[in-house]
C-alpha cells in the first residue's frame, strides 16, 4: 500500500479478507474532545454501534510512531489516556511516525490513513471548517481539502456552530464535494439541527449514499461525500442555551484577545465549562448515531458493489 509503516489490526484484516464492510473511526474525539475519564468507556461504544449495524469498527491513531487501523485496548488507552499525546492532521504524520510519537488523528489524517488502507466510509462527530475571521487570518481547516482529495463518505454532524457555516458550505462547493442531508433539507450545525442553510440534497437511506459514492467512483471523481446527520431531537442542546453560549463566548473571546487559529478551541472549550454538561451530552449522542449509521452504509456500499461483481 505504501512504505509509510501502516499497520491493520488482526480485527480489521480478519474482516477485509472475509469480506466484512469496515468503517473507520477518529481518535481526536477520544483524545482531545472528552473527558478522559469516561473516553475509552465511550470509544468502546461507539465501536458498538458500527458493529451493531453489521460492519467492523477500525479507529485510527498513530501509537510509538506506527500508523494503526484499528486498536486493541492497549493501544486505545495510550492514545485515550497517555500524557503528552500529539494532535496529528495530515501535515504532521510524516514527523510524528519518524518522531516515534503517539498521536490522535484528526478527521483529515483519520480519512488519509482510512484510504490507504481501502476503507470507504468514516464517522465523526463535526467536521471541521472555514474558522470565523478567515478573511483575516486565513484559517481552514485542513478537513475540507482531504475531502476534496480522498475518496471516503464522511458521515458527520455537520461543522460546529462556531465555525463560519456559510463560508465552509462555499469551500465544499468550490473543492467539488457532494454535501447530502440525511433526512433533512437543512445544514446541521453539530450541537443544534438546523443552521439555517440549506444542504445541496436530501437523501433519506444509507443505500442511497451508497449508490451517490458508486457513482461517484463510475464517474472518475476523486472527492469524498460528506453526509451530514442532524443530532436527534431529543439529544439537541436546548437552542436558547446554545445561542446564548455562543454570543457569550464570542464576547469573552473578543474581550480576552483570543483571536485568529485560537477562537474555535476556545469557544469549544467555553461550551463545556459553560453548559452544565449538555455539549457533552449532544457530542456523544451524536458521534454514537453517526457511527451507526456509517455502518450501514458501509453495509449498503458493499452490497451495490457485490451487485456489480
Amino acid at each position: 500500500m505504501t512504505s509509510l509503516p501502516v499497520h491493520l489490526s488482526p480485527v480489521v484484516t480478519n474482516a477485509i479478507a472475509s469480506g466484512v464492510p469496515v468503517v473507520a473511526l477518529e481518535s481526536t474525539i477520544l483524545a482531545h474532545g472528552l473527558p478522559t475519564a469516561s473516553a475509552v468507556r465511550t470509544a468502546a461504544d461507539i465501536e458498538d454501534a458500527v458493529r451493531r449495524s453489521g460492519a467492523c469498527p477500525a479507529t485510527i491513531a498513530v501509537v510509538d510512531g506506527v500508523a494503526r487501523v484499528g486498536l486493541d485496548e492497549e493501544a486505545l488507552r495510550r492514545v485515550v489516556e497517555g500524557e503528552d499525546v500529539a494532535k496529528a492532521s495530515i501535515r504532521d504524520l510524516a514527523v510524528v511516525i519518524t518522531k516515534g510519537l503517539t498521536a490522535a488523528t484528526t478527521v483529515a489524517a483519520t480519512a488519509y490513513l482510512a484510504h490507504l488502507a481501502g476503507i470507504r466510509v468514516f464517522a465523526t462527530g463535526g467536521l471541521g471548517g472555514v474558522h470565523r475571521g478567515a478573511r483575516d487570518s486565513w484559517d481552514e481547516s485542513a478537513d475540507l481539502a482531504a475531502l476534496g482529495s480522498l475518496p471516503v463518505a464522511v458521515v458527520c454532524a455537520g461543522v460546529k456552530s462556531v465555525l463560519d457555516v456559510p463560508a465552509t458550505l462555499e469551500r465544499l462547493e468550490t473543492l467539488s464535494v457532494p454535501v447530502l442531508g440525511m433526512g433533512t433539507d437543512t445544514f446541521p450545525g453539530f450541537y443544534v439541527r438546523d443552521t439555517g442553510l440549506p444542504v445541496p440534497w436530501r437523501v433519506e437511506t444509507a443505500d442511497h449514499v451508497a449508490a451517490v459514492v458508486r457513482a461517484q467512483d463510475r464517474l472518475g471523481l476523486r472527492s469524498g461525500v460528506l453526509v451530514a446527520n442532524p443530532v436527534a431531537p431529543e439529544h439537541e442542546m436546548d437552542r436558547a442555551l446554545h445561542d446564548a453560549t455562543l454570543q457569550a463566548g464570542l464576547a469573552a473571546a473578543s474581550a480576552t484577545g483570543v483571536r485568529g487559529k485560537d477562537v474555535t478551541p476556545y469557544l469549544l472549550s467555553y461550551f463545556h465549562e459553560h453548559t452544565g454538561g449538555a455539549s457533552l451530552a449532544t457530542n456523544v449522542a451524536l458521534v454514537l448515531a453517526n457511527a451507526a449509521l456509517a455502518g450501514r452504509i458501509a453495509v449498503a456500499l458493499d452490497e451495490v458493489s457485490r451487485g456489480e461483481e
